[in-house]
């Protein structure tokens, strides 16, 4: 059994249980034992704190850990279950459980998020910012029917063959191989910038998109993108020999044929870029967006600086 637990942060609303039942058969694929964390709330932590300067110990129950002990004793699950209720700010408790973690899993929004939100801040900041790959579980309102999905699913990697770090393959080709399904890869060539972009237009107004490359430049982008993106998986093939690739090269940006792709996926992979240090474009354009529209639950993979 692997020593490193994956670690689920629950708080008792529908969208963590979601990510409960999740992290739960993560942890029965990766023979891994599963820490089910529950950050207390500010008044139960201050309630707590209280009675102890009282000289009397603090005996209060953590209804949400009891909830999730009797409902996990009663699935057929041999995973070992370590149950910890933890205080402090939520995005610091569980970042710190995440120092020892295999994998950390958060539903999309918690008990106090609006409806309206897509994706909560406890969610963004962790995938953000942890140290291990953060999965990210939808809500109901974004997942699609089991029944419309394909039978066995799939896993979707988001793949910049010059940025995307060796990890981040690394975890989708796993995690393909532990589903025994197949993982499509999404690289994006680039399109040239149009000429009337290269000058300024007069107002922001007049401002229009850059126009599809010429018919003749497509095969060459096309082509480049495609060697370029067999290079950097021929290593992982030879070394997941069993996983069944699919390559898939499209124009400009691969967060929407990811989003779109999540529709009838498992799990959807991508890469936490290094190189920004604004804390709300940590996670690159591609990962961002599809945290906030993916149908599936996402694998945002942290660079090696990072883990």
């Amino acid at each position: 059994m692997d020593e490193k637990p994956v670690v689920v942060g629950v708080d008792g609303s529908e969208h963590s249980k979601l990510a409960l039942a999740w992290a739960l058969g993560a942890a029965q694929r990766l023979d891994a034992p599963l820490v089910v964390a529950h950050v207390r709330s500010e008044a139960l932590q201050l309630g707590t704190a209280r009675i102890a300067s009282l000289g009397q110990s603090p005996n209060i129950p953590d209804t949400v850990v009891n909830g999730v002990a009797a409902w996990i004793e009663g699935q057929d699950t041999q995973v070992p279950v370590r149950y910890e209720s933890l205080d402090g700010t939520v995005p610091d408790a569980l970042l710190d459980m995440a120092r020892t973690a295999r994998l950390l899993v958060t539903g999309s929004r918690g008990r106090g998020g609006f409806a309206s939100l897509l994706l909560g801040s406890v969610s963004r900041s962790l995938a953000a910012s942890a140290p291990c790959p953060v999965v990210v579980v939808p809500h109901e309102e974004r997942t699609v029917p089991k029944e419309s999905k394909d039978e066995a699913g799939r896993v979707l990697v988001g793949l910049h063959p010059e940025e995307t770090a060796d990890e981040v393959l690394d975890f989708a080709f796993h995690a393909a191989q532990q589903r025994g399904v197949a993982l499509e890869v999404v690289t994006a060539y680039r399109l040239p910038p149009s000429p009337v972009m290269l000058v300024g237009p007069p107002a922001p107004a007049l401002q229009m998109p850059p126009p599809l490359p010429l018919d003749e430049e497509t095969p060459e982008l096309v082509r480049d993108t495609t060697r370029l993106q067999e290079e950097r998986l021929q290593p992982f093939t030879e070394r997941y020999p069993d996983v069944r690739v699919a390559p898939t090269v499209v124009p400009a940006d691969a967060a929407g044929r990811l989003v779109e792709g999540s529709r009838s996926a498992d799990l959807v992979v991508v890469g936490r870029h290094r190189r920004y240090r604004v804390a709300s474009l940590l996670m690159g354009s591609v990962a961002h967006a599809v945290l906030h529209h993916a149908h599936c639950p996402v694998a945002v993979v942290p660079p090696p600086a990072a883990s």
